[in-house]
């Protein structure tokens, strides 16, 4: 099977669809749609991580927010959940969980239901709603606060809640409109003839996400709480189930149906349970969360790149329909793959059009024996752009017509080849514009260089003019004269792309670690190379063993990017960026910052603080360049003492960690 091409293919999609709905607000496919192909796409790079690439959608937890918006940072990752589609990945899940806990009992879990809606963060300080932001990237999201606190079901001030209760409550939920409301919301705009919403979650999503408050505040929005993150965490809340019942008494709407499970095999039967009555609840759901309850354990099991151990999400099955085949078409990729593409005859499927399907390579077209006229059944397991499935061979006429792979490249008419041991056929031409075309869309997107007006169409003409015959960085060598000479371009168009290719030379350090194409390497770890190195030069002297310990560093991605320093190649990409004066470093540092007593050193709170809070110890300790941790490890360097200690303070003394007292701290501020 060609495997590349199949991987290829679902990055392009799922590029493509990230960009529709995070950027444009305009969704044409149904979240579970959506989370079919990435759960398809993570399992192929498990698989086969030598195809592993950094533009790759699992290597980012999404696209960044809209610029109408202010962005803010979230203050821990919002991640999101690993899928299963079988009982086997389920059973395979809690396996894993006992093998990383090295134990064989019975793990306690909790069960909910996954609403299909929009995930949220509510920032409560001392009880008063301070900030709602979207989940945005997982790191940054969209400030809106004022569409937050249209919604009703939000308390603006938190019922009960007195000074006992933790400074910082950060709850998180998902915002949804109930599909009876949504029924309604959509006459409503048929009266009014105005374009109809896809589906409840497409609602809620373009709801809060309005510019206008007044347009939210006329829409049946409602929330439920799934997590809370509280500051200082009280000590008697030990598990997920206890947290979620502590937080409802502040008069939010905790997720309900939710179940306590002993074991695996409980939620397991729950999820039967669910699957049952899933129509007869009044919201949409599209799987179970099935959750590690105990808090201890989750934070053992910890995290990877982009989502919990701790935590996975039970997909519902996905739907299958027939259409036909009116023809195959040829893609060619970023890589050179060239990857069969079936051309159907429109057909809806669950909520959008689909109009084409992968065929992934050429032995799978054999296989499946696939001709141009053919009735198919086709799904979205896991695919934007979904997979035919199966030939109905019996429904054919005899006039269908066999495929025949190109015998050179369909774009550049270069020579092909498929090595041996492969499925993939691939474009031999270095310089073939199908290959330059991707790498430079790539480097030029919103979230990478972010270069405005440098699009497909303009992409194409500039290789057509040999304005970039090396690499990317041929951009910024391009001249006034250069865009003048391409069909359509007017004096005003060309200085404002090449205003725009000026300013992405001062983009931020992380957009650059992510732009350069490095294996493995999306956004969410370019933003935490970004945290730990002060320039690309500091960054390309980094050690295998000093990269793996930093948070969210493994040791594939560790040497991915030592491999990528010591290529020739892109040693000479990055002095090409250098010359050209694109920006490889963090912001200057001023006396005062190389000064910093803390910097480099990892602090951990426990207690209270007597005259300040949490949240101001923790900002005082960062402006003197010191991190602050939520828990105690042997990397980190002080324990802050407050008064009525937790846990930390015994398993500081355990690990031989200097405990220092509050008011020693505060001393030097």
């Amino acid at each position: 099977m060609d495997i590349e091409k199949k991987i290829s293919a679902l990055r392009e999609a799922i590029n493509y669809h990230n960009y529709r709905y995070y950027v444009l607000n305009q969704p044409v496919i149904s979240d579970a749609e959506y989370d079919l192909l990435f759960r398809e796409l993570v399992e192929l790079e498990r698989q086969y991580p030598q195809f592993l690439s950094p533009n790759s959608p699992t290597q980012r937890v999404g696209e960044r927010p809209l610029e109408e918006f202010s962005v803010v940072e979230h203050r821990t990752p919002m991640l999101s959940l690993n899928n299963a589609f079988s009982r086997e990945e389920v059973e395979e899940f809690d396996k894993k969980v006992k093998r990383f806990l090295n134990t064989t009992q019975a793990i306690e879990y909790v069960c909910e239901p996954k609403i299909d809606g929009l995930a949220v963060s509510l920032i409560y300080k001392d009880g008063i709603l301070f900030r709602g932001a979207t989940r945005g990237d997982g790191l940054t999201g969209e400030d809106v606060t004022q569409n937050i606190k249209t919604i009703r079901s939000i308390p603006l001030q938190l019922l009960n809640y007195s000074r006992e209760d933790p400074e910082y409550i950060e709850l998180r939920g998902e915002v949804f409109i109930e599909e009876l409301a949504f029924k309604q919301l959509n006459a409503s705009r048929a009266e009014r003839g105005e374009p109809l919403f896809a589906n409840p979650r497409n609602a809620a999503a373009g709801s809060l996400r309005q510019l206008d408050p007044r347009i939210t505040a006329q829409r049946p929005l409602k929330i439920f709480i799934y997590e809370a993150i509280l500051e200082p965490h009280p000590p008697e809340l030990l598990t997920h189930w206890q947290v979620l019942e502590f937080v409802a008494k502040f008069g939010v709407t905790v997720i309900p149906f939710r179940f306590l499970c002993a074991n695996i095999e409980e939620c397991l039967q729950k999820y039967n349970v669910y699957l049952e009555n899933k129509d007869k609840i009044s919201f949409a759901m599209d799987g179970v969360v099935i959750k590690v309850n105990s808090l201890q354990l989750q934070k053992e099991l910890g995290t990877i790149t982009r989502s919990p151990r701790w935590a996975i999400a039970y997909k519902f099955p996905s739907t299958q329909v027939i259409t036909d085949v009116l023809d195959i078409e040829i893609n060619v990729g970023r890589t050179g793959a060239l990857t069969p593409v079936a051309i159907l005859r429109p057909v809806e499927v669950d909520g959008s059009i689909v109009s084409r399907a992968t065929l992934h390579n050429e032995d799978e077209i054999k296989r499946k024996d696939v001709r141009v006229g053919d009735k198919v059944v086709i799904e979205k397991a896991g695919q934007v752009i979904p997979a035919v499935v199966k030939v109905i061979k019996e429904l054919r006429a005899g006039d269908e017509k066999p495929f025949v792979m190109p015998t050179s490249c369909p774009v550049c008419g270069g020579e092909i080849e498929r090595l041996e041991g492969e499925a993939i056929w691939r474009c031999k031409n270095r310089f073939c514009p199908a290959k330059l075309a991707g790498a430079l869309r790539y480097f030029a997107s919103r979230s990478a260089m972010d270069i405005e007006g440098l699009g497909n169409k303009t992409i194409l003409k500039i290789l057509d003019k040999e304005l970039v015959k090396d690499d990317v960085a041929d951009i910024y060598w391009i001249t006034k004269e250069d865009l003048l000479s391409l069909e359509g371009f007017a004096e005003k168009s060309a200085l404002n792309l090449l205003k725009a290719i000026e300013e992405s030379k001062n983009r931020p350090f992380w957009r650059v670690i992510y732009a350069l194409g490095i294996r493995y390497v999306g956004e969410y770890v370019a933003k935490i190379l970004a945290k730990y190195y002060n320039s690309i030069d500091d960054l390309a002297k980094a050690g295998l063993e000093e990269l793996e310990a930093l948070e969210g560093i493994g040791n594939k991605i560790a040497y991915s990017i030592v491999e990528y320093f010591n290529d020739p190649q892109k040693k000479r990409l990055i002095e090409k960026l250098k010359k050209a004066g694109v920006k490889l470093t963090k912001e200057e540092f001023t006396e005062k910052e190389l000064e910093l007593p803390w910097k480099g050193k990892k602090f951990v709170i426990t207690g209270e603080a007597k005259g300040i809070s949490r949240r101001e110890l923790i900002e005082f300790i960062e402006s003197k360049g010191g991190t602050v941790v939520s828990a105690v490890s042997k990397q980190v360097d002080y324990l802050i003492l407050g008064d009525k200690p937790g846990s930390k303070l015994a398993k500081a003394h355990k690990l031989g960690i200097p405990v220092l007292p509050v008011e020693e701290i505060l001393k030097n501020k």
